[in-house]
């Protein structure tokens, strides 16, 4: 059982490795569309490169999109919209202007005197039966441009012209006039009786169901064809140039092919060609990170975080791909090369874009212009996004990305169209919608921080800033000589970084914290002390020992306590590597000749740095400190330091696992020297 434990310790990256890329393989495998796809690739404009292309089956010539919208807006154009009356308020109001006229013609007949009722009430109702809008016709956007409506009534439908059609005021206005000839020298006792606008209210609507019914009926009238081509025909010779109508013809065999189904057997070729694609676009990316960037390989949240970025813009692709109101060019796909660039490298960014985007392409419509677009502006995402101190950095970077999709889908248009009238200015829309998402990328940087335990530059300037972060303020209270040490570290360090290559924000916030341990016990270091006072003259050399290697774990303590990230906490780790306290060390060794010493008792924890920003903060701090106990410091003073400390780090095998190159020693060596050269400049003896 314990070896059975010990084996599958020893194999669980493998295991691990091998689920998530199975699991990452099934998810695509889902989102990939399940029909065939269409072997041959073409482009308008284009010649057709292969083979003289013969009709391999019946097939309908699909019309233009551009065409179905146009005999659309023919059929809107001509259409005209339906308003029905709504008899309970017909009724009800004629039934209460017949009672008010009834009564009214009552009290004329007790005075002798008549009015023609039965008129006056015909008069009225036929206002209500002819149909009474709220507003004037002109204000319904239902009739903007129409010169009539159909008018429902029960179970008819009549068309009638728009003039005929009254409003509340102007049926009001009507009935007045008419009413006062009817009744004339009786109109003013009339009015006085009957207050018309009680009578008037409307009675004609806007049908909205009647309205999409008929417009769902005749939008299913128009033809989805312009034609057929028959099984046996030819299509196009090889060398012709694609035209609009060649154009049109391949798209349709193109979908008429993708929506075929064949039988069980060839959807399981189908099948098996789909994961076959996918595993080989995964298998690039794990050997691209295998051999050129092993440290996130063999890093199980930094290969799950790729993995799951590249799912993830693969979903939404798809998603977007299977909708009818999103466009595939909508999804910010260059937001997947900036977090990669941020929380990892530019050739990294790159190499996963390319990945995702020849998977995408599989299924995505204008599988080349879509992946060129999407390359040329997930590049142009990384190089112009080279750091992100500020937001408006992410700003320009969003314009950079507009003007790179914009520019590219132009180029292709004018060689695909030849002119300016048949692009697709609406694809600007789709770009600009794009570009605005890619702002999205700056929350984003916060959340997976938190999930995948990142640090991005954004985070490193606010763990650097000495005013407001409580660990450095400690350091320069408690510690004050080690602050300053810290901060001449950091400096020193990012100059090196900046000409060798790495993140110089790194690993100048790695230098300020790497001797925060020192804290504990401030008094026992140096560079803290106060003049003639020692406390190590009180204790025993092993003991002093014990306390000058311990502001390492102190440190790592602190930094955990306050919550650092464990990029930061490995500049705590090692920038003593394995090395000896070695004053303390000879000095024990004097007091005590005859007795056994243990050089652990005397040595670092270790371990040794691993990466070019924590082999140079360990570099620079041993001869920054050895520096200041120059007593002359001149060019050659400093250049025989350097040399021999560095000679000495590297035969003590404290760089063994480091990523730096000879040149990058030599580098390191004259930067070193130009730099505390200007530090310790020469000055001017003033007179006392």
């Amino acid at each position: 059982m314990k070896k059975l434990l010990t084996r599958l310790a020893k194999y669980y990256h493998f295991f691990y490795l091998s689920l998530i890329f199975i699991v990452s393989i099934t998810i695509l495998f889902f989102i990939f569309p399940s029909e065939n796809r269409y072997k041959y690739e073409f482009q308008k404009g284009m010649p057709w490169k292969h083979e003289t292309l013969i009709a391999p089956f019946n097939f309908s010539i699909l019309k233009t999109d551009a065409e179905i919208k146009s005999e659309k807006d023919s059929l809107l154009k001509n259409y005209l919209p339906y308003f029905s009356i709504d008899s309970i308020v017909l009724r009800e109001k004629t039934q209460a202007f017949r009672s008010a006229i009834l009564s009214f013609a009552d009290s004329l007949r007790k005075q002798n005197q008549h009015i023609d009722t039965p008129k006056l009430i015909q008069v009225f109702e036929k206002y209500y039966r002819s149909g009474i809008l709220a507003k004037s016709p002109d204000s319904y956007p239902e009739l903007a441009g129409k010169k009539g409506l159909i008018r429902v009534y029960g179970n008819k439908a009549e068309r009638v012209p728009i003039d005929s059609i009254c409003s509340m005021k102007s049926a009001y206005q009507n009935l007045i006039d008419t009413f006062k000839i009817l009744t004339g020298k009786h109109y003013p006792d009339f009015t006085s009786s009957i207050r018309l606008n009680d009578y008037i209210a409307e009675d004609l609507h806007y049908d909205e169901l009647i309205n999409q019914n008929e417009l769902n009926r005749l939008n299913s009238t128009i033809s989805l064809a312009s034609g057929m081509v028959q099984a046996g025909e030819r299509i196009i010779f090889q060398g012709d140039l694609v035209g609009p109508r060649e154009y049109q013809i391949l798209e349709s065999l193109k979908r008429a092919y993708e929506t075929r189904r064949g039988d069980n057997f060839e959807l399981l070729l189908v099948i098996i060609g789909k994961i076959i694609i996918i595993s080989s676009c995964f298998l690039l990316l794990f050997l691209y990170l295998l051999y050129y960037r092993r440290e996130i390989f063999d890093h199980k949240r930094k290969l799950t975080f790729i993995l799951f970025m590249v799912v993830l813009m693969s979903f939404l692709a798809g998603f977007a791909g299977k909708s009818n109101h999103i466009n595939i060019y909508v999804i910010p796909m260059a937001i997947l090369p900036i977090l990669v660039r941020i929380f990892f490298d530019s050739r990294t960014a790159i190499y996963t874009l390319m990945a995702t985007t020849l998977l995408i392409g599989y299924f995505a419509p204008n599988n080349y212009e879509y992946m060129l677009l999407q390359i040329v502006a997930g590049i142009v995402s990384v190089f112009s996004l080279n750091k992100l101190h500020r937001r408006s950095h992410l700003v320009f970077t969003a314009i950079y990305v507009f003007i790179a999709y914009a520019s590219t889908y132009l180029a292709l248009s004018l060689v695909q169209e030849g002119n300016l009238q048949t692009i697709n200015w609406n694809a600007l829309e789709w770009f600009g919608t794009n570009a605005l998402l890619v702002l999205l990328a700056y929350p984003l940087i916060y959340i997976f921080e938190k999930i995948f335990g990142f640090v991005s530059d954004v985070t490193l300037m606010e763990l650097s800033n000495t005013s407001s972060q409580p660990l450095l303020r400690k350091l320069a209270k408690e510690a004050p000589g080690t602050f300053q040490h810290s901060q001449q570290v950091a400096n020193l360090a990012q100059a090196v970084i900046q000409r060798i290559g790495g993140n110089p924000l790194l690993v100048y916030t790695g230098a300020l914290y790497h001797d925060i341990g020192k804290t504990a016990n401030a008094e026992y270091f140096i560079e803290n002390q106060a003049m003639g006072m020692n406390p190590h003259d009180r204790i025993d050399h092993k003991n002093s020992a014990s306390i000058i290697i311990n502001h390492v774990n102190a440190g790592v303590k602190l930094a955990r306590k306050y919550k650092l990230p464990e990029v930061l906490i490995s500049f705590i780790t090692t920038h003593h590597g394995t090395t000896q306290a070695n004053y303390f060390y000879k000095m024990y060794q004097n007091e005590n000749p005859e007795s056994e010493i243990d050089i652990k008792d005397f040595t670092y924890p270790g371990p040794l740095p691993h990466s070019k920003e924590t082999s140079v903060v360990m570099i620079i701090d041993g001869i920054e400190a050895a520096s200041r106990s120059l007593k002359e410091k001149t060019h050659e003073s400093l250049k025989e330091l350097i040399e021999n400390m560095v000679e000495q780090k590297i035969k003590s095998g404290q760089l063994q696992n480091a990523e730096l190159t000879f040149r990058d020693i030599s580098i390191l060596k004259a930067t070193l020297l130009d730099e505390l050269i200007n530090v310790y400049h020469a000055r001017i003896a003033y007179p006392k």
